[in-house]
């Protein structure tokens, strides 16, 4: 008898040898149901064998066979067994990540049928007379000698199922599966509408992808903002649709998605799916499908879509390259982009990497020779850069954080009919609510970190664990009633500005104003449609809008991310300062920034004023050469948590005594830590870390590879929760 190795959803780093039922054949990437310890699993098949570690006597029986083909296509099983090992994750686990919920569950892997009363012989040849107690039953027949009936239209036909049911009892009737027609938009695709004149650097730079587009090749497209890269993305696609090839375009969160979809379908007469945590679980298949079958000619997604399998893909474009959401920051911490890279070289196509900002990483790798470097240096259309200006806020008065002369600026751009920005990355009201008696400040127990006060919900709650609790009427310390908060948030902002400006619209857009289905899509339309004229956001308004009418932007808090302890904190700023300063003037009229600081001597804020983003970032790469930072080294972070703080830093410093036996003979490794984590207690658990860097990435891996073994054989291993993050973007 054949056994079968099979991969489980389980945290082990091992698969699991079955027997295969006789005369039945075992297909590499499809699933099986099998008996795991006392209860059934859904296992998928990795390979095939005639002999196994243990006595063939001992193996368990696969119960059924769910797939006679694998679920993955070539390309994308590679990508995945890659991913296993680069990651350090448990494969059957990495697996079942990239396929939707319901096959996980064991769901068939087609559409569900639409089922439909056909009329039998029989019935056609029946006296209706012989149904005359049976009326129902009569109407029944007699429709379904008009025509057949879908099950879904029997109430709206004001007929009964029981009757149906009752024909088919009496070979009447019968009860047939339809299937949809496959959707073949090859034949009929075209480009709709007229193009957008291109400017002489989007037209080089779409000739050199296109001239290169049937091999695999990175491509990182470096655009300012309001350049037109999203009309480089859509001219480069017409020729790979064009050709009956498929695309995969990737972009960060889904509060991108509502512009570039509308962009995309608008462009092109063929079918165009979206992927994102907003669909349930049966549309998210519908889509699978789709893509597999070759009937969706574009997805777009985020972080998960990149799973999709594609019948013929050509190209894959990820938008936003530098963001950090791309990095799964739970579970198996694999990073998108990288992880696209890697598909795209399996399927042989040309991968495109778009930024205003790019990634240190991803400009050091273009300075190298490993990717082609396109610039867009000029925005599109007679659109201008944006002036730049820099308020001091020492000994100034603040409105609800606003300078004197940020208001001022509002009240004229307003004035000129144009719409203005205030970006705060900091959603609720405030974020610390204050006993001005004694100094008593809220504080969530389980992170130790302030609650943030939700003044509409008269709420207190934490955005670490999101846990909360009513606000309370007195201190808990001193009994004073006088509590006040401190600092201003988004919420905050909206109600003092609905007080300076009555008589102007004012939208908010963050994660409370947007967690309704459609809500985002409906303030952005109002954006616009010019209903709203003063729009304050978070990261969510930041990145990727086009706003015409938006001439001002206003950053009203950003000192906390110029101190940080993170190296990568630098980065992070200037991107989110170079993208929130393109929403200004983006379609023929003068934009203006203003940022508020204490501290406008900064040399990252007079280096991105003055020089911009390019000099940042070549400022950066020497910086972190000269201190042997990523990319000229390789991270890996082990991370472990504990309800005492005394297992997590124990397992740790154990786990590095084992480390130092390699570092014994291998001097390039160098170990930090244990120490605590950057937020060093959250929901209740207090967080630890060991970092681990290596100049050779191949050598960094082995050295995992080789310490994970040994991690079973740590006495505090089974009594922490650890995780491994390879290549992290945060401590």
């Amino acid at each position: 008898m054949s056994v079968v190795n099979v991969a489980l959803p389980v945290p082990l780093d091992r698969c699991f040898d079955y027997l295969l039922p006789e005369g039945e054949q075992a297909v590499v990437g499809a699933r099986v149901s099998v008996p795991f310890g006392k209860r059934q699993a859904i296992g998928i098949i990795v390979g095939t064998s005639e002999q196994s570690d243990f006595p063939l006597s001992q193996l368990k029986k696969i119960n059924t066979l769910l797939d006679r083909e694998s679920l993955f296509t070539p390309s994308l099983w590679k990508t995945l067994l890659w991913a296993a090992s680069y990651y350090q994750f448990p494969l059957g686990e990495v697996l079942f990540h990239a396929l939707p919920v319901l096959l996980r569950q064991g769901k068939p892997a087609q559409e569900p049928p639409i089922w439909q009363w056909h009329i039998t012989d029989e019935g056609k040849t029946a006296d209706l007379s012989v149904l005359k107690r049976a009326p129902k039953q009569q109407q029944a027949l007699a429709a379904l000698r008009q025509t057949n009936i879908y099950r879904y239209q029997i109430n709206e036909l004001e007929l009964n199922e029981a009757a149906f049911q009752a024909l088919k009892t009496k070979g009447l009737a019968e009860l047939q599966p339809q299937y949809p027609s496959p959707i073949v938009w090859q034949e009929s695709f075209a480009i709709n509408g007229e193009r957008l004149k291109l400017n002489t650097e989007q037209a080089t730079a779409i000739g050199a992808i296109r001239s290169d587009d049937q091999k695999f090749g990175v491509w990182l497209l470096e655009g300012i903002t309001g350049s037109g890269k999203t009309e480089v993305y859509l001219s480069v696609l017409e020729n790979i649709l064009s050709e009956g090839r498929q695309a995969l375009v990737l972009v960060p969160e889904i509060g991108l998605t509502p512009q570039t979809i509308a962009r995309f379908r608008e462009r092109f007469n063929a079918p165009v799916d979206v992927v994102h945590s907003g669909l349930n679980d049966s549309e998210r298949l519908a889509v699978w499908l789709r893509a597999r079958r070759g009937e969706t000619a574009i997805v777009i997604g985020t972080r998960s879509a990149l799973f999709t399998p594609f019948k013929h893909l050509g190209i894959i474009i990820i938008d936003e390259e530098h963001d950090s959401s791309y990095k799964q920051q739970e579970g198996w911490r694999y990073h998108a982009r990288d992880l696209a890279i890697l598909h795209a070289r399996q399927e042989n196509i040309p991968i495109v990497l778009g930024s205003a900002t790019p990634a240190i990483e991803s400009l050091y790798n273009a300075q190298s020779g490993k990717y082609h470097h396109l610039r867009l240096t000029f925005r599109a259309g007679h659109a201008q850069p944006a002036s730049q200006y820099i308020l001091d806020l020492k000994g100034q008065p603040l409105t609800a954080g606003l300078a004197p002369s940020l208001l001022k600026r509002m009240r004229t751009h307003l004035q000129a009919n144009n719409q203005v920005i205030l970006f705060l990355n900091r959603r609720g009201y405030a974020p610390a609510l204050l006993c001005h008696e004694c100094g008593w400040i809220a504080e969530c127990q389980r992170c130790e970190r302030y609650y943030t006060l939700h003044q509409n919900q008269r709420m207190l709650r934490c955005h670490h664990c999101d846990s909360q609790r009513p606000i309370p009427y007195q201190c808990p310390k001193c009994g004073s009633t006088h509590l006040v908060p401190v600092g201003v948030g988004t919420e905050q902002l909206d109600h003092e500005l609905a007080q300076l400006f009555p008589d102007t619209p004012i939208t908010r857009v963050d994660r409370d104003t947007t967690s309704r289905k459609g809500a985002l899509e409906q303030h952005l339309s109002d954006i616009h449609q010019g209903g709203a004229r003063i729009l304050i956001g978070t990261q969510m308004l930041a990145k990727g809008h086009h706003f015409p009418d938006v001439t001002l932007v206003g950053l009203i808090d950003v000192d906390g991310a110029l101190f940080s302890a993170d190296f990568r904190a630098a980065e992070r700023f200037a991107q989110l300062y170079t993208q929130v300063s393109g929403r200004a003037g983006r379609a023929g009229k003068k934009g203006e920034v203003l940022l508020q600081t204490h501290h406008p001597e900064h040399p990252l804020l007079q280096t991105l004023l003055h020089q911009g983003y390019d000099a940042f970032a070549k400022q950066a790469i020497e910086e972190r050469k000269s201190v042997f930072l990523p990319p000229f080294t390789y991270h890996a972070i082990f991370r472990s948590e504990d309800h005492d703080n005394q297992q997590a830093p124990m397992f740790l410093q154990q786990l590095r005594e084992q480390l130092e036996n390699i570092r014994a003979q291998d001097s390039s490794l160098w170990i930090l830590g244990p120490v605590p984590a950057l937020q060093a207690k959250r929901s209740g658990r207090f967080r630890w870390q060991l970092l681990l860097q290596h100049p050779s990435r191949g050598r960094l891996q082995q050295i995992l590879h080789s310490i994970r073994a040994q991690i079973a054989v740590i006495p505090q291993a089974k009594k922490v929760k650890w995780t491994l993050d390879v290549d992290p973007i945060e401590g």
